[in-house]
């Protein structure tokens, strides 16, 4: 039976959300597993993530710190657990990050892209996890794992073609610690450059009786990229030619470049939808979304179809590099019980960025990048009627031009109230998380969002646009419960228009000013809040018994 979930947006109308099943399909996780109780683990796994990052090695945003910090924690729960990743090298101060990976003296042959790859692999056993990296020249340029100033780069079908042929043969062929990992093992696939990995498993290895005890979870960080290319480059997949309607693609007429465009593409992330045994995504909200037609990029209907195995699992957060009683980054220590320290990195922060010392005026916060789906657009257009209240604004985010150049002009125009940091900068955006009372995060989408997560653990509240995990995560002030403080750890609106933003902003302005004790409830309450990857881990155990429950598939 659907669900329905009323919220209040920002004007205090009643908005009513009808979603069929959130997060799960026909199976719930229990209520103990949700609330994150303390369970021992049942069954150990061998457990093999896929991924294009992992920090600290690699890290572009979220997806480096799920893949670096969730196989942490589930290794300390029992799991023999290995990260199979590349190994990047740009010739730059970055490589020194690959420094304690040992090369392994096995190398594998990939036949892929009409030829034979020759790829080596580097080991590196740290936290308890087996940090496996994948070499080949391929790897080896300058710029992001995905692109350079000029772009994307051309070849990454081929890159992470070869990542997900190297990860399936990783744990038949490496002896790390002696022996492998064996058939044996529960494949997490991260978004879709490692969404081969489960039709490699149904197409490549089952039919000859390899893998036949494996599973392969595909785990969706945001489903907007799939990889979809050419059709014509299926035939360098690796892949046997009767498979190619796993991947079939086809755009619809208005989507395609000209009237003899007959639209036809590969997918393979919709191939890692249709022969994965689980589907995971990265908040229970965003599961529901992707299966809706504004969610979904022309896939709902088929993750609608497998929604009996799809859930939604919320990101932890790594609460030792974030926990703002030991933060080396921060000007002075805080935590839940002792507050003192909160306001002293409010004056640190306005100090350092040229803004007059008033820590009675409400300081507001953006950190992100700097494009359409985060809402900059909103933001920017919004500050000429907030700036007329008595308030900071501090913005920290690379990204589109317009957008960079926006906030270099409010600040010319604004110089006692705004200040935009063009760039990103890991010290600068704990010491903004620490020294803001309010956190903006009007994101047209956010399959999950660690922001809003990092912002409530420093006792910092939240304004966000109620869409994914935002929703799931930030629950909306109420200061009418039975409570003596209200509940409630921040403010939620939708839908996402400039007013509804300014209104929300106003009414935590307003509360900060006129009601402190308010206000220091609901930095309590974030800050109270269990947001460590101890919590998922448990929640992904409870996925790895399911996906051992049913047979693989096998096409």
């Amino acid at each position: 039976m659907g669900k329905k979930q009323r919220l209040e947006n920002s004007t205090g109308e009643d908005v009513v959300e009808t979603q069929d099943n959130i997060g799960t399909g026909g199976e719930e996780l229990s209520e103990d597993i949700e609330r994150g109780e303390e369970a021992s683990t049942k069954v150990t796994h061998n457990v093999v993530f896929v991924t294009s990052e992992a920090a600290p090695y690699s890290k572009t945003g979220g997806l480096g710190d799920v893949c670096g910090s969730l196989p942490v924690a589930l290794a300390a729960r029992g799991h023999r657990v290995m990260v199979v990743s590349p190994r990047y090298l740009d010739g730059g101060p970055s490589d020194k990050k690959f420094a304690n990976a040992v090369e392994v003296d096995q190398q594998s042959k990939i036949y892929c892209f009409g030829g034979v790859q020759e790829v080596k692999f580097f080991h590196e056993y740290r936290t308890g996890v087996d940090w496996v990296f994948v070499d080949h020249p391929s790897y080896q340029r300058p710029g992001t794992p995905y692109g350079d100033i000029f772009g994307a780069f051309g070849d990454n079908q081929f890159r992470f073609n070869l990542l997900c042929h190297a990860a399936c043969e990783a744990p038949l062929v490496l002896p790390l610690g002696g022996f492998t990992y064996g058939e044996k093992c529960v494949f997490l696939a991260n978004d879709w450059h490692a969404a081969l990995v489960p039709v490699l498993l149904a197409a490549k290895y089952r039919p000859y009786g390899v893998y036949k005890d494996a599973r392969s979870i595909v785990v969706i960080h945001n489903l907007a990229h799939q990889g979809v290319e050419p059709a014509a480059t299926y035939k360098y997949l690796g892949l046997p030619p009767e498979w190619y309607k796993a991947l079939e693609w086809v755009f619809p007429t208005w989507a395609r470049t000209h009237a003899l465009d007959t639209g036809e593409a590969v997918n393979v992330l919709k191939g890692a939808i249709v022969t994965a045994d689980r589907i995971l995504t990265v908040s229970q909200g965003y599961s529901w979304e992707i299966t809706t037609p504004e969610g979904g990029y022309g896939l709902h209907e088929l993750l609608s179809s497998r929604k009996a195995i799809l859930n939604g699992i919320t990101n932890g957060i790594d609460v030792n590099e974030w926990n703002p009683s030991s933060d080396e980054h921060i000007a002075s220590p805080y935590s839940v019980h002792d507050l003192s320290g909160k306001v002293q990195c409010k004056i640190a922060l306005q100090k350092e960025l040229g803004l007059p010392i008033r820590p009675e005026c409400p300081l507001i916060g953006f950190i992100g990048r700097l494009d359409y789906q985060k809402g900059v657009d909103i933001i920017l257009s919004a500050i000429p009627e907030l700036m007329q209240e008595d308030v900071q604004f501090i913005m920290l985010g690379t990204g589109e031009k317009q957008y960079e150049d926006w906030m270099r002009n409010l600040e010319s125009v604004y110089k006692e109230n705004f200040r935009g940091w063009v760039g990103f900068n890991v010290p600068v955006s704990h010491r903004i998380t620490a020294g803001c009372d309010i956190l903006a995060m009007p994101s047209r989408f956010e399959p999950c969002g660690l922001n809003q997560l990092y912002a409530m653990r420093y006792g910092t509240i939240p304004v966000v646009h109620s869409t994914g995990g935002l929703r799931d995560t930030v629950k909306n002030f109420n200061p009418y419960s039975k409570e003596p403080r209200g509940e409630g750890t921040g403010w939620t609106f939708t839908p996402l228009s400039r007013e509804n933003l300014i209104t929300a902003l106003k009414l935590a302005i307003g509360t900060y000013i006129e009601y402190k004790s308010s206000w220091e409830g609901l930095m309590k309450r974030g800050m109270d809040r269990e947001s460590s990857w101890d919590k998922a881990a448990i929640q992904y155990e409870q996925i790895f018994e399911w996906a051992f429950t049913d047979p693989p598939y096998v096409g």
